[in-house]
C-alpha cells in the first residue's frame, strides 16, 4: 500500500507541474512552411509547385519519432482477491499524420494473487483449497493512437495531448501456484511447461504534457483484454469470464530526430497554422490589387472628387477639380492662354484677355507648335566592365568588391546604363544552381553595399561557358532582375 501511495503522490506532482507549464499560451506553429530542409525528397515536386502557387497544399514535412519509457501498476483482474503489481514499458511512437500515430511497444508485468477454489473446478467432486498464483509477463503490440485535441480553430499548437488507445498485442505468461500455502509449482493446465502464449485486444486513454519541444510527461491507462481464463492458474465453476489486465503508468517521451531537418512529431502541431496566418498575415496568398472607383479617371477616388466628371486628361488638383492656374474663371483644359496677366482680364469663354499678343511672341509661338523633336534613344558608353571570379562557394571576395566597387562607380556615373550580369554553368542541375548564387551575390552586393538600383541589374545565370565565372556587361536592354533559384534543394554550403 505504501508503494502504491507514494506512485499516486508522484504522479500528482507531475501532473500539477506540467498543467501549470501547459498552460502558458504557445505562439511557437512548429515549423516554418518555407523552410525546404524539413522536406523529404520524394515531396519537392509538391513543395515547388506550392511555393510557386500552382497547387494549394502544403507538403508534408518529416517529423520526430517518439521514445517513451513507462513505469506503473499493473492489475490482473480475475477468479482471486488480486493485489496490484508493477509494470514497465517501453514504446516508439511515428506519426501517420497529426490526429493518428503508430506505436510499437514492449512491456512487462508482474502479478500475484490468491484466494479459495474448489479443486479441478468441479463443485460436487472437488474439495475447496487455498489457491495463490504468481505470473510474470511479457507483452509485445502495436497500439494506434487516437490524438483528440491536436485540431483548432482556436489556438494554435496544443500543450496538452489527450488521446485514446487501440491496439493488439502477443504476451507470453509464466505461471506458478501455490496450493494450500505449499511450495509455488509450475502451473501447467492449458500451458506448455507453465509458458502461456496468447494475443489480447488493448483499449485506453491517456493524457500528455509538454514540457519542452523535446520532452512531454504522460499519464496512462490502458486495458488488455484476453480469451483466456486461466491467467490466474484458475477457472471459477460459477463464471467463465476472462482474465484481463488493466495497465496505469506515467510515461515520460523523449523526441528522437535532428530537430533541423525534422519537425515535432505531427501530434504537437495544429494543421491549421497555415491557414490562419495567412489569414491574419498574408505572406503567399497572391492578393488582387486593390481598385477604387474613379469614374472620371482623374487619379482621385469618387469618394475625395469635388468634381467627379472632369473630362478625360483634365489636369485636376488633389480634391479632383479641374485646374485654373491663372485664376480666371476657365479651367486649364479649355484655356488657350493659362497665365493671362492679371491687367489683361477680363476674359473670353476661351479664357484669352484683353492685351494683344505681342508679334515676337506670335512667331516664337507658331514655330513652337511646328516644331518636332524626335525621341533621345538611350545608349550606354560602359563598355569594360569586369569578370568576377569564384573559387568555390558563392561568397564574393576582397578583390571582387574592389571590381564591382568601381564597376558601380561607372554605372553611376552613367545613368541610362544597366548592368547584365551573366552567369555560366549549364552541365547540371547543380552547376544552374551554383551558377543562379553566384549571380545573386554579386547582385545582392551591388544593390546593398554600392546603392545600384535593382531595375537597372538583369538577371541571367546557367549559361554555356566557364562555370567559375560572372561577367559584367553594359546595357540599355530590358531583361529580369528577380529570377527564382531553379533548385532550392541543391544550395551550396
Amino acid at each position: 500500500m505504501a508503494s502504491k501511495k507514494y506512485f499516486l503522490l508522484m504522479a500528482m506532482i507531475v501532473l500539477i507541474q506540467a498543467i501549470s507549464i501547459a498552460q502558458t499560451s504557445s505562439t511557437d506553429w512548429g515549423w516554418n512552411w518555407k523552410d525546404s530542409s524539413k522536406i523529404p525528397v520524394e515531396r519537392i515536386p509538391q513543395y515547388n509547385e506550392f511555393l510557386n502557387n500552382q497547387f494549394p497544399y502544403p507538403a508534408k514535412p518529416r517529423d520526430q519519432w517518439e521514445l517513451g519509457l513507462g513505469l506503473g501498476a499493473a492489475t490482473l483482474t480475475n477468479d482471486f482477491n488480486h493485489s496490484t503489481g508493477f509494470g514497465a514499458t517501453l514504446t516508439l511512437r511515428k506519426a501517420l499524420g497529426h490526429t493518428l500515430s503508430l506505436r510499437p511497444y514492449f512491456s512487462y508485468y508482474s502479478n500475484s494473487g490468491s484466494g479459495t477454489g474448489v479443486a479441478g473446478g468441479n463443485i460436487v467432486t472437488g474439495a475447496t483449497q487455498n489457491i495463490a498464483f504468481r505470473d510474470n509477463s511479457l507483452h509485445f503490440g502495436a497500439d494506434l493512437i487516437t490524438s483528440l485535441n491536436t485540431s483548432s480553430y482556436y489556438r494554435g499548437n496544443p500543450t496538452v495531448n489527450f488521446y485514446l488507445i487501440t491496439g493488439f498485442e502477443f504476451y507470453s505468461l509464466s505461471l506458478t501456484q501455490s496450493i494450500n500455502g505449499g511450495a509455488y509449482n509450475t502451473y501447467t493446465q492449458g500451458t506448455h511447461n507453465g509458458i502461456l502464449n496468447n494475443i489480447g485486444i488493448n483499449l485506453g486513454g491517456g493524457v500528455a504534457f509538454k514540457i519542452s519541444n523535446s520532452v512531454n510527461l504522460a499519464i496512462e491507462s490502458k486495458a488488455t483484454f484476453t480469451n483466456n481464463d486461466y491467467l490466474d492458474t484458475y477457472t471459477s465453476p460459477w463464471s467463465n469470464s476472462n482474465d484481463a489486465w488493466f495497465f496505469n503508468s506515467a510515461k515520460l517521451n523523449i523526441n528522437l530526430g535532428n530537430p533541423a531537418k525534422r519537425v515535432q512529431p505531427l501530434w504537437w502541431i495544429n494543421p491549421n497554422n497555415y491557414m490562419y496566418s495567412e489569414i491574419n498575415s498574408p505572406k503567399h496568398m497572391k492578393m488582387p490589387k486593390v481598385v477604387l472607383p474613379d469614374a472620371d479617371g482623374d487619379g482621385v477616388t469618387d469618394q475625395f472628387d469635388l468634381e467627379p466628371n472632369t473630362p478625360a486628361g483634365a489636369p485636376v488638383d488633389s480634391h479632383g477639380r479641374a485646374k485654373d492656374t491663372d485664376g480666371d474663371g476657365v479651367p486649364d483644359y479649355r484655356d488657350k492662354e493659362p497665365l493671362t496677366p492679371l491687367n489683361c482680364f477680363p476674359v473670353n469663354n476661351d479664357g484669352v484677355g484683353t492685351c494683344p499678343e505681342p508679334a515676337c511672341c506670335r512667331e516664337l509661338r507658331d514655330r513652337i507648335a511646328n516644331l518636332t523633336v524626335a525621341p533621345a534613344t538611350p545608349v550606354c558608353s560602359v563598355s569594360d566592365l569586369p569578370s568576377i571570379q569564384f573559387k568555390s562557394g558563392a561568397k564574393v571576395s576582397k578583390d571582387a568588391e574592389k571590381l564591382l566597387a568601381a564597376a558601380a562607380a561607372k554605372l553611376k556615373a552613367n545613368p541610362t546604363c544597366k548592368v547584365k550580369l551573366i552567369g555560366y554553368g549549364a552541365s547540371s542541375k547543380a552547376a544552374q544552381q551554383l551558377s543562379w548564387e553566384r549571380v545573386n551575390a554579386i547582385q545582392k552586393y551591388l544593390i546593398e553595399k554600392q546603392g545600384i538600383a535593382e531595375n537597372r541589374i538583369i538577371f541571367s545565370y546557367g549559361q554555356e561557358g566557364s562555370a567559375n565565372t560572372v561577367d559584367l556587361q553594359g546595357t540599355t536592354e530590358d531583361g529580369p532582375n528577380t529570377v527564382p533559384a531553379p533548385h532550392p534543394n541543391l544550395k551550396s554550403n
